[in-house]
């Protein structure tokens, strides 16, 4: 580990890991993905990268939650491979959400953040339930380490760093 490693969520594989083709720590990305997780790992080349992992607030199956829970920014990793160097290289950027009726609009914050970040959003709601007793509405937790750290286990696995990037080119 280097000095600042911490600082750009940069992580390194153990020496001596074989490194694997870019096409491999493609579909190792890609395979993260499972129907159980609030996130997703998609093709990037609409937005110029190789690929985008975000939370899945489009998705009918989660859209009621993360409404229910309020959740006023989203998140995604822009990540572009270098063979060269045997790196991916990540950008976080986070992005402000309003509720219209239940359904995500996604709006770009006035102050845009683009950088690495670390991010927890969590909180509970009492009220009458379906059965008008009173009981936990939702109970949510939000951490971008959730969509963070299965992504950076992942390319350190093919033998790649991850390296998140703040300043500079993707």
């Amino acid at each position: 580990m280097r000095l600042f490693d911490f600082l750009t969520s940069t992580k390194r594989p153990v020496a001596g890991t074989a490194f694997m083709s870019a096409d491999e720590v493609r579909k190792c990305l890609l395979s993260v993905n499972r129907p159980t997780a609030p996130y997703r790992v998609i093709d990037g080349a609409s937005e110029g990268v190789d690929l985008i992992a975000e939370w899945k607030i489009v998705d009918a199956s989660w859209n009621e939650i993360f409404a229910k829970a309020g959740l006023t920014k989203t998140f995604n990793i822009f990540m572009k491979l270098h063979p060269e160097e045997h790196k991916v290289r990540a950008v976080d950027r986070e992005y402000t959400v309003s509720w219209s009726a239940g359904l995500p609009t996604v709006k770009l914050a006035v102050s845009a953040f683009r950088g690495q970040t670390q991010s927890i959003e969590f909180g509970k709601a009492y009220a009458f339930t379906e059965t008008l007793a009173p009981g936990q509405v939702y109970n949510y937790h939000f951490d971008t380490r959730e969509i963070k750290k299965p992504i950076q286990e992942a390319v350190i696995s093919c033998g790649w760093t991850y390296k998140g990037v703040a300043f500079g080119k993707l």
